[in-house]
Order: structure tokens, then C-alpha cells, then sequence
């Protein structure tokens, strides 16, 4: 009797084990399939994101001839000889030994006002002489040729004094920067430290605004960085790097009390409370010694106004000079891209939107040929919203030409307002 009741609590042992056991065991392959799910879900996450990302390149590389794929490609690009003899690539950013920005315009978000208060490009300036429409402070200031172009050479200056130029503005003493403003400019970097400076723009005018300027700290640019008062970030990948050769797009944007600074593609300064009140600008670069040389050219200055969408709203139809194009071509500017990403978003976000993209030029040139022109720019930007991912079905585009100005073409600032693009409601 004992023996058989032994036995049957044995049984129910190992029943209750086994049963135990496969509980474990059913746990453990339950927790095995879950992480084996999650392992596979997160490669292929990685695969669609690197499959987006490398899209996005190649309709970059399509549009603007920049990007990841480009990069790449431009190590091998050839390189052109100014007429200083330094080599200079053909590109705004070229290569060297050292590494080179990779270009992302996709996520780039300045966006430029839309009244210009300054515009000048050199173009019609004399070598060798002070650029006519700008004022100084003290220094050797003038226009030089690079790379075929006229540009603003700090000949010897310190921008510690600073000897700088400013805006020959008529209202140059009086407060001419809005509550909401922007700064736009190129400036050059050369492979050779020795040749290199570190450019300074002062938010006053210490020639002209004596009774009302504030003596304050300038916003620092430098190859790899833009800072105030030891504020700002460094471009991605870029603070150990000594430069390579070309050109580098600055943009600044100030929105009442916020100062942002853009260095090409991305936002290297975000300071929300400058705390001064700005009045007018100076620009300058350090050249104590006269061996750097220091250029700058495609300077503007800008209102701020009313958003886009708030305009077209009121309007109808919205009007940007922030789309920019080469000289007589309908190339579009890398830099372009903050007023496209805007108008991508605005369409993706109200998918009722349909737009006529309207082209419009300066009267400088042959009517037929401005005609021609903002046809192609018209098309071009429509080809940018495409490929970007707007149906096509919610575009058309026009041209007009010299044919509607909306300021005199006798001047700088009118013939740039008159080189604009408009958004006009189907």
C-alpha cells in the first residue's frame, strides 16, 4: 500500500516538473521569438531609412548637383586655375586633402525676407577700387578679382577696431534693421591656413550711428563655426578640420529678440535673447598683416514679413526673392532650398493647394530672352516641387519675363525684387 501510494506521488512529481519545465521552456521561446522579431523589424527599419535617405540624395544630386552622391563624386572633379594661380574648384564648396561638408539641403529651413533693404553683387565694380555703393570705417578695403568675379577683398584691416565696410544707405544713421530681419552673404576659405581670416559682421554702425548705436559683440564666422559671444555649434564633423578651398554660404536671421546663424546647409547658432538691439551692420575680417586674403561677394540684406501661407491666404498668391537662380541660368541655388522645403511643407500640409509657379526677371538683357528665361526658371521649380513629392497635378508654370516689375529696375535692390518667383492660387 505504501509502495503504490509512493509511487503515485512520484508521478505526480515528475508530472508537475515536467509541466514546470515546459512552462519555462515555452517562456523562454516565447521571449526568443519576440527579441528575434524586434532584431528583425529594427534591420529592416535601418534598410527603409538608408533606402530614404539615399532618395533623398539622389534628388538632391538631380536638382542642385550637391548632396552625399556628389560629394563623393567631386573628389575626383577637376579643379580650375584663378588667376592668382591657386587651384579653385569649379564647385562653391571643392575638395582637398581634408574632408569636405556633406551637403544636406533637404532639412534646411532659413528663409530669407522677402523686402530687400540691400542688395550687391560687385559685378559692375572696378578692380582695385573701394566698392562703390558701401562706406568705411578705416583700412585697405577693395574689389579684387577671384575666379573671374569681382569680390571685396580686406586687403589689411583688424576687425578687432574694426576696420570695416557698411551699407552706403541713405538712412545709414537711423535704426534701418527691422524687428524682423535677415543677412545673407558668401565668404572664402582657402585650403592654405596662412591665407585664411576670421570674418566678423557687427550689428551697428560705429561711423554713422553714434548717437544711438550699442557697442556689442560681433557675430564670429569661421570655417567650421558661427558664435556670438562664445555661443554657437560647429558644422557636423567639421571642428577638428582645417578648411578646404571655396566659397561658404552665411545666413543669419533675427526675429526680434532671437539670432539664428546658418553656415550652408546648417543651423550653427540658435541664440533665443541677443538682448541688444540691432541698428545697422558692419562687416569686416582680420588681415593685421596684409599676407590673408579675406573675400566676400552676394551680400543682402532683408525685411522680414508676414509667412508665406498667412500672405497667400490674404492674396491669393505669395511672392519670394528667396528662390535664386545663376546668372542667366535656371540653375537653382543650393541655398534656394529653405523656400522650396517651405512651400513642400505648406502643400503636404493642405492638400487642396494648387499652384501656378509664375517666373519673373529684371529688365536687364533682350526682352525675348528674359521671356525665355523665367520660363525655364518657372519650370525648374516646379521640377524641384516634383521631385520633392508633389503631384504634378497641383503645378503649372509661366513665364513673364521683364513684363511686370513691382519696383523701379534702376537700382540694386529693385532689380532683385523684381527677380522673383510667385505662388499664384489655381
Amino acid at each position: 500500500m505504501k509502495s503504490k501510494l509512493y509511487l503515485s506521488m512520484l508521478a505526480l512529481c515528475i508530472a508537475f516538473t515536467s509541466t514546470n519545465a515546459q512552462l519555462k521552456l515555452d517562456k523562454v521561446i516565447e521571449r526568443s521569438i519576440k527579441k528575434a522579431e524586434r532584431s528583425i523589424e529594427n534591420r529592416v527599419s535601418n534598410r527603409i531609412d538608408k533606402t530614404v535617405e539615399k532618395s533623398l540624395d539622389s534628388v538632391e544630386d538631380s536638382i542642385f548637383g550637391t548632396g552625399k552622391t556628389q560629394s563623393k563624386k567631386a573628389e575626383d572633379s577637376k579643379t580650375t586655375k584663378n588667376q592668382s594661380g591657386t587651384s579653385q574648384g569649379t564647385n562653391s564648396n571643392t575638395t582637398s586633402e581634408h574632408a569636405q561638408p556633406t551637403l544636406t539641403w533637404s532639412k534646411y529651413d532659413f528663409i530669407p525676407g522677402t523686402e530687400i533693404i540691400f542688395e550687391d553683387d560687385f559685378t559692375n565694380e572696378q578692380n582695385g577700387e573701394f566698392p562703390s555703393r558701401w562706406d568705411m570705417t578705416k583700412g585697405t578695403i577693395e574689389i579684387a578679382d577671384w575666379g573671374g568675379e569681382n569680390v571685396v577683398w580686406f586687403k589689411k584691416t583688424n576687425s578687432n577696431a574694426p576696420d570695416a565696410i557698411l551699407p552706403l544707405l541713405k538712412n545709414r544713421t537711423e535704426d534701418y534693421l527691422p524687428e524682423l530681419f535677415t543677412i545673407e552673404m558668401d565668404v572664402y576659405f582657402h585650403k592654405d591656413n596662412k591665407l585664411n581670416s576670421t570674418y566678423n559682421l557687427f550689428l551697428y554702425d560705429m561711423k554713422n550711428q553714434t548717437k544711438i548705436m550699442k557697442p556689442s559683440k560681433p557675430v564670429r564666422i569661421e570655417y567650421s563655426s558661427i558664435t556670438y559671444d562664445m555661443i554657437g555649434d560647429s558644422y557636423p564633423g567639421q571642428d577638428k578640420l582645417k578648411p578646404a578651398e571655396g566659397w561658404r554660404h552665411i545666413a543669419i536671421s533675427f526675429n526680434k529678440r532671437a539670432l539664428k546663424g546658418y553656415l550652408d546647409d546648417v543651423r550653427v547658432l540658435n541664440l533665443p535673447n541677443l538682448e541688444i538691439n540691432p541698428t545697422g551692420i558692419m562687416i569686416s575680417a582680420h588681415n593685421v598683416s596684409g599676407s590673408a586674403k579675406p573675400f566676400i561677394r552676394n551680400v543682402r540684406i532683408a525685411k522680414g514679413a508676414v509667412p508665406l501661407y498667412d500672405k497667400f491666404l490674404t492674396d491669393g498668391k505669395f511672392i519670394t526673392t528667396g528662390i535664386k537662380f545663376d546668372v542667366n541660368k535656371a540653375t537653382i541655388k543650393p541655398e534656394s532650398m529653405g523656400t522650396i522645403n517651405y512651400v513642400v511643407q505648406m502643400m503636404t500640409d493642405h492638400s487642396d493647394l494648387k499652384f501656378s509657379v509664375e517666373g519673373h526677371t529684371d529688365s536687364d538683357g533682350e526682352l525675348a530672352a528674359n521671356q525665355k528665361l523665367s520660363e525655364a526658371r518657372a519650370r525648374a521649380v516646379v521640377e524641384a516641387l516634383k521631385n520633392a513629392g508633389i503631384d504634378a497635378g497641383r503645378l503649372s508654370s509661366k513665364g513673364h519675363g521683364e513684363t511686370k516689375p513691382i519696383a523701379g529696375n534702376d537700382s540694386p535692390e529693385g532689380k532683385a525684387q523684381n527677380r522673383r518667383v510667385e505662388f499664384v492660387k489655381q
